[in-house]
């Protein structure tokens, strides 16, 4: 089971992968290049990527449980107004540095819209179709490879670690102690030679039977229609990008 795909039957869901590639990462990049001042714009953008769930039908609830990845970069963007430096202002009564804030307000609505168009990305397309999607774009068979294994093996070798912690703790291995540090250390260590054996062994049965470094593909090219429906929400972005650019 993929935690981050959410299978379904929708017009999202049944376009190309390449297709929507392209559209996130375009979104993503219009999203960067908007000043961190530009409020409304930032406005706009979440309510473009709502328009997507709905059509797609994610629950917000199913995207914010995934979003809380961010949550390192949450904290650091509500730290930033009270330890930066600079001319300050008053908000409810504290004052808090200006620049901070909108720093903090630009990692924030940047760093969030970019996951929250990752999530959807991976909600509506399988590991395999992204997999397919990257190679219809021509990118470098190597990273298609280190995609596939990684995309494959990602889930076994979370299995392989908790099952390693939990015969740790069953032989009296405590993690909340401090001078056990160096038994999960050691834990860490062999996680990853196993990891490394068995990525060598999976990569040989691999050649064994044939992989040539590509997913099998349908050569059928993809229609106008569906590269100019997919694209609607990065057009979307790149006008708000111009609108607020002039």
């Amino acid at each position: 089971m993929q935690p981050f795909h959410r299978p379904g039957d929708t017009p999202v869901h049944r376009l190309p992968a390449q297709v929507k590639i392209v559209t996130a990462l375009v979104f993503v990049l219009c999203v960067v290049a908007t000043r961190r001042t530009e409020f409304l714009a930032f406005g706009l953008y979440f309510a473009v990527l709502a328009g997507v769930w709905t059509v797609a039908r994610i629950p917000p609830v199913w995207l914010a449980k995934r979003a809380l990845i961010e949550t390192p970069f949450v904290i650091l963007a509500l730290a930033l107004p009270f330890v930066a430096g600079g001319p300050t202002v008053d908000v409810l009564g504290v004052a808090v540095s200006e620049q901070g804030t909108l720093a903090g307000w630009n990692i924030l609505a940047k760093g969030t819209l970019g996951v929250l168009v990752s999530l959807t990305l991976a909600a509506t397309t399988s590991p395999r179709d992204l997999i397919v999607g990257l190679q219809r774009l021509r990118v470098p068979a190597m990273v298609i490879t280190i995609a596939t294994l990684m995309l494959r093996y990602l889930e076994v070798i979370a299995a392989e670690a908790r099952r390693m912690r939990t015969a740790r703790i069953c032989r009296g291995h405590d993690p909340r102690f401090l001078w056990q540090v160096g038994a999960t250390a050691r834990g860490i260590g062999t996680l990853f030679v196993r990891s490394y054996e068995r990525g060598e062994r999976v990569h040989l049965a691999m050649v064994s039977r044939g992989w040539a470094g590509a997913m099998p593909d349908d050569p059928r090219p993809v229609g106008r229609s569906a590269w100019l429906l997919g694209l609607v929400p990065a057009a979307v972005a790149a006008a708000v990008l111009v609108g607020v650019s002039l």
